[in-house]
């Protein structure tokens, strides 16, 4: 038996004898069978005994699994609004810091500070599965219509926690290949959010060759869920589209052979677990250990998607996308020249230059690699041919780099000063844009950036 298995049965076999003191029987204690889900919390956070607490959590989240849409909202309407801060004691907390700035003051507003119910979420967390329960009730919460004030508060204890319990430390890596158990690899085919896998074989093809990698994140209480994953491709170069690597009767190599390290998909697999990052760690985990077994890799890049870039585009310049909207383009070698002579240009505006409110890159793709120190390599049109990425892009890939000597700088450039380190190519894009938005002269390449758009993808015509 397992180390965590045995702790789980552990934790169950004292839980059922906590539910026999509690629930059955004749005894007064068997009011907690009759009480409502706000007494059982109450009673929860009252506990002292381990049985009995672990217990009540389980009997919680079990009457939680039980409920309704509706009746699941309103258990998260009572963790906000009966659950928050003690304010009589908040308050009286605030006047004491006022007059007397001690430590032990601050200790005690920071604690008074705290919502009760991330002492209740703590405690729920004891019961046997606590964790994948609360993971999914998160999930519930975020799928929510509701985006009032409890929402954001509810959520940020969640974060909280959270973001403590799946700690890097506590995270372990394994590599999945065709040996994995099959219910794990029934995930991985079910939780890939980038490329499809449309079955075993395909999964297969991905996972047997030794030019493929595949590896993923765990943690201890939820054991055989895999938290991210992320499938390498070994090969000789910088692959500009994904055809080049998943194509079925792809040319095969041995993978010491191999001088390109290929980060193709990584995929998130708890919605529940959504904004708590494992990504960033996972590409650093994965690079170490493959230069670690295979010295001859030199180059660590990604294939990247770009889910923003034709929502973007569509806002910036809607009257010039009509011969974007024929499905046929690409098939026309004449028209995909055209679109591609004015489309990397754009991209690398979207990249460069667009920024969110907060000062950050447009692109959600972008966001992860660049925060954590790659560059922007290189602009791939038609990368990726199909349906999901000629909606979301009209084809368009990115590599990124992982430079091992630059990914601190990186870093910081764009922490510090907002800037998006990109290779010379994708920045000579960049000043294409610029010189048509400054000039006007008659000449194709230096026409009105609105008007070489109006005139190239077709704008205006009927």
């Amino acid at each position: 038996m397992s180390e965590a298995s045995f702790f789980t049965d552990m934790l169950q076999s004292i839980t059922d004898r906590g539910r026999q003191l509690l629930f059955s029987g004749a005894r007064a204690t068997q009011a907690a069978a009759k009480a409502d889900l706000q007494t059982l919390c109450e009673m929860l956070l009252s506990s002292r005994g381990e049985a009995s607490g672990m217990a009540l959590a389980a009997e919680i989240l079990d009457r939680w699994e039980a409920l309704d849409s509706e009746g699941a909202q309103a258990f998260l309407d009572m963790l906000h609004e009966k659950f928050g801060p003690d304010t009589v004691r908040l308050d009286q907390a605030i006047e004491n810091y006022r007059t007397d700035k001690s430590s032990a003051a601050v200790i005690a507003l920071h604690q008074a500070a705290e919502p009760r119910r991330q002492e209740l979420l703590r405690r729920l967390n004891h019961a046997p599965n606590g964790t994948a329960k609360l993971v999914r009730m998160r999930q519930q919460l975020l799928a929510s219509k509701d985006q009032s004030e409890g929402y954001h508060a509810l959520d940020a204890d969640f974060t909280h926690l959270f973001g403590s319990w799946f700690n890097r430390g506590f995270l372990t890596l394994r590599p999945i290949d065709w040996t994995t158990p099959a219910y794990i690899l029934e995930k991985i085919i079910k939780y890939e959010a980038v490329h499809e896998i449309a079955g075993w074989e395909e999964l297969r093809r991905r996972l047997a060759p030794a030019d493929r990698r595949c590896f993923a994140f765990f943690h201890p209480r939820l054991a055989d869920e895999p938290l991210v994953f992320v499938e390498v491709a070994l090969t000789r170069s910088v692959p500009s589209a994904i055809g080049d690597v998943l194509v079925e009767g792809r040319e095969q190599i041995n993978a010491d052979e191999a001088t390109t390290a290929v980060f193709y998909s990584i995929s998130n697999c708890q919605d529940g677990l959504r904004g708590i990052s494992f990504g960033n760690f996972l590409i650093k985990q994965v690079v170490e250990d493959l230069r670690r077994d295979l010295p001859g890799l030199k180059n660590f890049v990604t294939l990247s998607p770009v889910p923003g870039f034709a929502r973007w585009l569509a806002k910036a310049r809607p009257e010039t996308l009509t011969a974007l909207d024929d499905p046929k383009w690409p098939d026309n070698e004449k028209t995909a020249a055209e679109v591609e002579r004015v489309l990397l240009p754009l991209a690398a505006r979207y990249f460069l230059a667009e920024r969110t409110p907060e000062g950050r890159p447009v692109d959600p793709v972008a966001r992860f690699h660049l925060g954590n120190g790659a560059r922007l390599e290189r602009l791939n049109f038609l990368g990726d041919r199909s349906a999901k990425a000629m909606q979301q892009a009209h084809g368009l890939m990115v590599n990124y780099l992982y430079k091992l000597d630059d990914i601190v700088a990186n870093h910081e450039a764009l922490a510090q000063r907002g800037e998006v380190i990109a290779s010379p190519a994708v920045k000579s894009l960049l000043s294409q844009t610029d010189e048509s938005r400054r000039s006007g002269n008659g000449q194709q390449g230096s026409r009105p950036f609105a008007q070489i758009m109006n005139t190239t993808l077709g704008g205006g015509r009927k």
